[in-house]
């Protein structure tokens, strides 16, 4: 464990938890393939799929904590919204998070690259009027939130990445929730979704305690002051950053699955 494998580390995990506390994600879409692709470019050890996955959890727990006390004041979170999807997303990132021990890497890839493909699509629907609704009165169908969640969860808890990618599609296209708080209460969302991902990945075995450790400083640092400037940022140019980093991300993982 040499410096430039410190400083490496550090960096990925700096950048995914800046973007994720901006965008409302927890930031595996972007730090799972940087984990994956970017040590071995400066000479370091790769790490496999499932060293990833569990890294990736247990630093979207303390990215995702960083962002919701960012956004602790305003009006942002939801709490309805926050118990419904966050409880089913809990129940279905445990499971998912325990059964991916049962899956070989290939498959862990394919199940990230067809989330990926679902979140892009929906990203690119038009969401007209969604942020013209004030806060104190957006309602939704709460059975069809919890039962996403879950559907959600699971796919998520195999990958580690606590499912905010496709959160934040599913209310922002399906739920009707305005941008800034579908960032901040999706934060919220994850930060529990983690909690199922990060128990099934320790109790399995699969996490690189000193890789963790150093993303987890990293994303304390910088997930606040990513989520401070997403209140500042235009919700349109928010939305067209994360649909841009899910497609990239989504392009990515299928290249290397087919070819």
């Amino acid at each position: 464990m040499d410096f430039s494998f410190i400083i490496v580390i550090f960096l990925i995990g700096f950048i995914g938890s800046f973007i994720s506390g901006m965008v409302g994600i927890g930031g595996s879409i972007i730090k799972y393939p940087m984990l994956l692709y970017i040590p071995p470019l400066f000479g370091l050890a790769a790490f496999s799929a499932h060293e990833v996955s569990g890294i990736s959890a247990v630093q979207v727990f303390f990215a995702t904590m960083g962002g919701v006390w960012a956004y602790r004041k305003g009006g942002y979170l939801n709490k309805t919204l926050i118990i419904y999807m966050g409880v089913a997303i809990l129940v279905g990132s445990f499971i998912g998070g325990y059964g991916s021990k049962l899956l070989s890497e290939g498959a862990i890839n394919l199940v990230y690259g067809i989330l990926a493909v679902i979140a892009a699509v929906m990203m690119f629907i038009p969401k007209k009027g969604i942020d013209d609704i004030p806060l104190e009165q957006v309602t939704f169908n709460k059975w069809l939130a919890a039962i996403l969640s879950l559907i959600v969860g699971i796919g998520a808890g195999i990958v580690g990445a606590a499912g905010a990618f496709i959160l934040v599609p599913i209310m922002l296209v399906v739920l009707k929730i305005p941008t800034r708080m579908t960032i901040a209460s999706s934060l919220a969302i994850t930060f529990i979704s983690s909690i199922g991902a990060t128990i099934g990945k320790l109790t399995t075995g699969q996490v690189e305690y000193f890789p963790a450790l150093i993303m987890v400083i990293a994303s304390l640092i910088a997930s606040p002051l990513g989520a401070n400037l997403g209140k500042k940022v235009n919700t349109k140019i928010l939305q067209w950053i994360l649909a841009a980093l899910i497609l990239a991300t989504s392009i990515k993982i299928w290249v290397d699955i087919l070819f």
